[in-house]
C-alpha cells in the first residue's frame, strides 16, 4: 500500500514512520510513505500557503492552489483521497478496514483554521476525524490513520492472529479485549488467573469471553449493548 501525505511539516511524518512495525513494513516494501511538501507549491517566493480568509475572521486558511498542485503532482487518479478533519465521519475499525483494502491513499493535513472549502467542493475528499477535539494540525492524525490502516495489511504484523482478537477487530468487533499476563507469574503479591496456567484451552477460552464483555459492561456500555443484541 501506498500513503502519500500532503502536508507542511513532512519531517513531523517521516520521523514518527521511522521506528517500530512501520518501519519494518517499509523496509519490506509492503508499505510506501511518501510525504509531499505543500509549501514546495507555495503561490510565490515567501513560500506561502495561506491567507486571511474572506469575511474577516481569526487565523489564516490554507490556499486552494498549493494544495490542489500538491495532489495533482501525485499523478494517482484512482487513489482514495482523505482530508482529516475535525468535521468528519469518525474514524473506526470497520474504516480502517475499508481503507486497508486501497492501493493508494492521499492523504491532506489541514493547519491554521482548516482549507479553503474549494478544495473540498472540487476534489471529494473522505473527511475524517480521529475524535471530538481539536488538534493544532492534521499530522498527528494522519499517523493515527496509517498506523490503524498499515498493520491491516498481509505480513506487517507477523502474528495474523494477534490482530483478529483485539478490541474492535474481527469477531471481537463490538467488545473491549481481555485482560492479559505474561512472565513473572507473580508480580507484587499478585498473581496470574489460574485458568490461564491450567492448559485447558476450551477454559481459557470461556474465561476471556466473560472477561471481555465485562470489560465492555463496565467500561463501555455503549458497545456493551450492542454486544448484548448479538451473539455473544
Amino acid at each position: 500500500m501506498n500513503f502519500h501525505i500532503l502536508t507542511l511539516f513532512p519531517e513531523m511524518i517521516k520521523q514518527a514512520c521511522d521506528h517500530s512495525i512501520l518501519k519494518r513494513a517499509m523496509a519490506a516494501a509492503l508499505v510506501t510513505i511518501n510525504c509531499v511538501n505543500i509549501r514546495d507549491f507555495a503561490v510565490n517566493k515567501h513560500g506561502q500557503v495561506d491567507d486571511a480568509p474572506y469575511g474577516g475572521g481569526a487565523g489564516m486558511v490554507m490556499m486552494a492552489p498549493p494544495i490542489y498542485d500538491a495532489f495533482e503532482s501525485i499523478g494517482c487518479s484512482q487513489a482514495r483521497f482523505v482530508y482529516l478533519s475535525p468535521q468528519g465521519k469518525v474514524f473506526n475499525q470497520s474504516i480502517a478496514a475499508e481503507l486497508a483494502q486501497e492501493k493508494d491513499i492521499i492523504m491532506l493535513c489541514g493547519h491554521y483554521e482548516g482549507i479553503d472549502q474549494r478544495i473540498i467542493d472540487f476534489l471529494h475528499p473522505d473527511e475524517i476525524s480521529i475524535g471530538d477535539y481539536i488538534l493544532t494540525g492534521g499530522e498527528l492524525a494522519a499517523l493515527v490513520v496509517v498506523d490503524a490502516v498499515a498493520r491491516l495489511i498481509p505480513g506487517v504484523v507477523g502474528k495474523d492472529e494477534s490482530i483478529s482478537n483485539e478490541s474492535f477487530s474481527g469477531s471481537m468487533e463490538s467488545l473491549l479485549e481481555y485482560p492479559q499476563y505474561t512472565r513473572p507469574p507473580i508480580f507484587n503479591g499478585l498473581g496470574v488467573p489460574e485458568v490461564l496456567l491450567s492448559g485447558h484451552h476450551g477454559q481459557v477460552d470461556a474465561w476471556r469471553r466473560e472477561q471481555s464483555l465485562e470489560r465492555t459492561r463496565t467500561k463501555r456500555p455503549d458497545l456493551w449493548e450492542i454486544a448484548r443484541k448479538s451473539d455473544y
